[in-house]
């Protein structure tokens, strides 16, 4: 009976640490949300008049319902082969990296791009291009293209992507341009001097295979890629360049010989293998901001900065901001804490000091994209793609832990926030002095089990 009591008496305090506990082991998660009972649900995507309703985890869209009759043109056709209007002046053959070709023109589809390319599309088509410049210069000794070669190979890049049903406004979206093929400023781009310059079996033994659930908090590649691209970019032996570093910012040329280091790291390893790790280092930087934007909240700062208790004014102005903010894309777990957390610091330093979250029952799938406000998916943190076929249409999956509170900031700083242990402020579990009589000093073993409790059961049953 002892226990009970004590385990009820750490529900409250479970409930706040929970949050950033399950945030952190998210990778876990996805392993552990893989094996559960799938949770489907039918919501549709905002009302934009193209989308029939969506299934989430496993989600489709869309899937055509008059099956035999012709796909009106929102429906995505792909051909079977391609059929790009090529330049005729890049000398590459495509075929040798169809596979990475599919898969990037999947996650840029026409219609998921805007909503998925933060998460999905931008990472994959920067792998797509590291993986373009090594298989390109593969039988040469430059590690990069020639500014005309660049331009018209990512011309090329781009027809064939479309071929497949790719959105083409992905360059603009994703920042990236021919340039990138280039080296831009880095002084290095040749392979003997690279070579001479970095200690490559300590670059290939880092970067060949990455450990997805530690390599966020606890890096092997990205070091390794950072300490190439410095030796590289402090380089003194260049031969036949003008030294474009010295018009350039020393993170503008660094960051040039970072593209250099993925073109070589292209050239050693198999493509899939070379995507694959190029998409973790992509989920670990995206992961650690909000891609969000959020306008000053007006309304909200006016309707809660008094309140202590809830408050219809407040509540109802918070979710109608919270729901211009909802529509811009799809976003991961990790995303939503940070965003919430953001948005929670506006909020503290504008005023208002109450938990409106805890009050509004705000929850962290309410910063991803939401069908008619019921319905939302954060994507899990891992790296993922767009699933395409002809039966089923469109898939991605959505993370299980969608339902759980958004997590109100300690301050109105976001200076020291961090999603890493030890980093990361964790309150701290019961010890021998706070154990409850009865218990036979198993207080720890009680909140491991209220946690796992938590994460297969609760969790589900709130998706339903």
């Amino acid at each position: 009976m002892d226990c009970v009591k004590a385990a009820a008496l750490l529900k409250g305090s479970l409930c706040l640490r929970l949050l950033l506990f399950i945030i952190w082991v998210s990778n876990f998660l996805d392993v552990i949300a893989e094996k559960l009972p799938p949770t489907s649900r039918l919501v549709s995507l905002p009302s934009s008049g193209i989308f029939e309703p969506i299934e989430i985890s496993p989600s489709v869209l869309p899937h055509y319902p008059f099956p035999g009759k012709a796909l009106p043109p929102m429906y995505p056709s792909f051909p079977k082969t391609y059929k790009p209007v090529l330049t005729g002046r890049c000398p590459f053959n495509f075929s040798s990296i169809s596979s990475i070709m599919d898969k990037t023109a999947s996650d840029c589809s026409q219609l998921l791009a805007p909503l998925v390319g933060n998460v999905i599309c931008c990472p994959q088509f920067g792998s797509s291009l590291h993986i373009f410049q090594g298989h390109y210069t593969k039988n040469s000794d430059s590690l990069v293209l020639q500014n005309t070669t660049a331009d018209d190979c990512f011309s090329d890049i781009m027809e064939v992507l479309a071929s497949r049903g790719a959105n083409g406004s992905v360059p603009a979206m994703c920042s990236m341009k021919s340039s990138n093929l280039t080296g831009g400023s880095c002084p290095v781009k040749d392979l003997n001097t690279f070579e001479k310059t970095v200690n490559t079996s300590k670059l290939l033994e880092a970067c060949s295979v990455i450990d997805p659930l530690k390599e966020c908090c606890r890096s092997v590649c990205q070091p390794a890629i950072v300490e190439a691209a410095f030796q590289v970019s402090s380089s003194q032996s260049v031969v036949g360049e003008n030294m474009e570093a010295g018009i350039s910012t020393h993170v503008d040329v660094l960051n040039d010989c970072k593209g250099v280091v993925y073109s070589w790291l292209s050239r050693k390893l198999p493509s899939e293998a070379a995507d694959s790790s190029f998409r973790i280092l992509a989920a670990c930087k995206v992961n650690k901001v909000c891609p969000l934007e959020f306008k000053q909240p007006v309304e909200v700062i006016k309707a809660c900065r008094n309140v202590a208790a809830p408050s219809p004014s407040c509540c109802s102005s918070l979710n109608s901001y919270i729901a211009g903010v909802q529509k811009q894309m799809l976003i991961t777990n990790r995303q939503a804490i940070i965003c919430a957390s953001v948005f929670g610091s506006m909020l503290r330093k504008s005023g208002i000091l109450t938990d409106v979250y805890e009050l509004c029952d705000v929850d962290l799938k309410d910063f991803s994209l939401q069908a008619y406000g019921e319905e939302g998916c954060l994507l899990r943190s891992l790296p993922a793609d767009v699933v395409y076929d002809n039966s089923s249409g469109f898939s991605f999956t959505c993370d299980l832990s969608d339902n759980i509170v958004a997590p109100w900031p300690s301050s109105s700083s976001m200076s020291s926030f961090s999603l890493c242990a030890p980093e990361m402020s964790l309150p701290a579990l019961p010890t021998s002095e706070t154990e409850y009589p009865g218990c036979n000093g198993y207080g720890v073993v009680l909140d491991v089990v209220l946690i796992i409790v938590f994460v297969l059961f609760i969790v589900p049953l709130n998706d339903y």
